[in-house]
């Protein structure tokens, strides 16, 4: 693989111990995947920061690549195992919460804008079409290819890093224009709200499997409902983009030379609802997977009118989200009504088990998938209206 001379300095090492290691990742992953060459980014997005997850191997890597490491472009963080101000009412433990913060401590040291959320297009974090970026986290990859036509593959927490130290990532998959191109072709029935496009998500993802798919028939679409379809879309299959007909910026890539057709119908996506229930009374009714927009908070508190929640319910949040709804007051009366806004992390990778929930509602596909695969509890999928009368009852 062709490597200029800068890049070269930082695989010998001349610049560093991070950066060398950094390059040897990539370099790594380049050859794996037939890369020509590197490309440079414009920001990055780096998972692998729960404490639940990484471990204290984890926490002792990231700190021994923050002794000299810093990153080149503007990157951003993945949720955190827990809400940073708020994790003694998750039930978090001291010495969970003393990891989780050496872990943070690490990345911001390293120039890592701690956002901790996995919608970092809403956190300052927003490429430009074309952009060529280096993004972990499923969902934000798919939104970041699908939506604002940025490209990246779907990167891992240790190779998002590495392109975030170096600035660049190999050339190879969806960096390339003619990967981007549609090989099955979708067609929709109407879709209402953001649960009809998750549950039209869960559905896709299993049939494109890793094929990137167009969805014809869809009227018009807005940015929770694209969100919840490039998140749905994402844990069932291994999609790391879509177009949609006369919408998506892309659609109009010429397709690959062979195109399957598809038939989605109501019953499909009827059937895919029956798929993610438990039927389970709910611990826990949880809304932001992926992380909640102003918007969403809005229509939540508009259609609670004023009436208490009953029941423990989570809206999860970034950070800067938080603060722009306290300004507007937003914050202050969803929490007035019994509604726990959480920021930082959310119930996939929070060890909410620790608060005895055994069983989770949401209107996010995503949020049943891993809620049933990672977090090992019940889960089932409703719309926000039924959502907000259950946690009322």
């Amino acid at each position: 693989m062709y490597l200029t001379r800068e890049e070269e300095k930082m695989l010998k090492g001349e610049m560093g111990y991070a950066k060398q290691v950094a390059m040897e990742i990539l370099v790594a992953l380049g050859e794996i995947y037939g890369a020509e060459k590197m490309v440079k980014i414009s920001s990055a997005q780096v998972s692998g920061v729960s404490y639940k997850n990484l471990g204290e191997a984890g926490v002792e890597w990231l700190e021994e690549l923050s002794r000299d490491g810093r990153v080149e472009v503007y990157t951003t963080l993945n949720p955190a195992g827990m809400d940073i101000e708020r994790w003694r009412e998750m039930g978090v433990s001291r010495e969970f919460a003393e990891q989780q913060i050496r872990i943070i401590e690490a990345y911001t040291r390293m120039g890592i804008h701690p956002t901790l959320t996995c919608t970092p297009y809403l956190a300052g974090n927003k490429p430009s079409l074309g952009d060529h970026i280096a993004w972990a986290e499923s969902s934000a990859v798919v939104y970041a290819n699908s939506v604002i036509g940025a490209r990246t593959n779907r990167e891992g927490g240790p190779s998002a890093l590495a392109s975030a130290l170096t600035g660049r990532t190999p050339y190879y998959g969806l960096h390339i224009t003619e990967n981007r191109a549609y090989s099955v072709k979708i067609n929709v029935p109407n879709l209402r709200d953001e649960y009809d496009f998750a549950l039209l998500g869960y559905v896709s993802g299993k049939l494109s499997k890793e094929k990137i798919p167009l969805f014809s028939g869809v009227e018009s679409a807005d940015q929770v409902e694209l969100k919840a379809l490039g998140a749905a879309i994402a844990s069932t299959g291994g999609i790391a983009m879509f177009h949609i007909e006369g919408l998506t910026p892309e659609y109009m890539l010429p397709p690959l030379d062979r195109v399957e057709e598809i038939d989605v119908e109501e019953r499909d996506l009827r059937n895919a609802a029956e798929e993610l229930n438990d039927d389970a009374e709910p611990d826990l009714i949880f809304i932001g997977c992926p992380h909640a927009s102003l918007e969403e908070l809005i229509v939540i508190m508009q259609r609670l009118q004023g009436r208490i929640v009953k029941k423990e319910m989570w809206v999860c949040v970034s950070r800067s989200m938080k603060e722009l709804a306290k300004q507007l007051g937003v914050y202050q009366k969803l929490e007035e009504l019994g509604v726990k806004i959480v920021s930082d992390t959310c119930p996939i990778v929070a060890p909410i088990t620790r608060l005895g929930v055994k069983s989770i509602a949401t209107n996010s596909a995503k949020g049943v998938w891993y809620s049933r695969n990672i977090t090992k509890v019940k889960a089932k999928i409703a719309r926000l209206t039924d959502l907000i009368e259950d946690a009322v009852k």
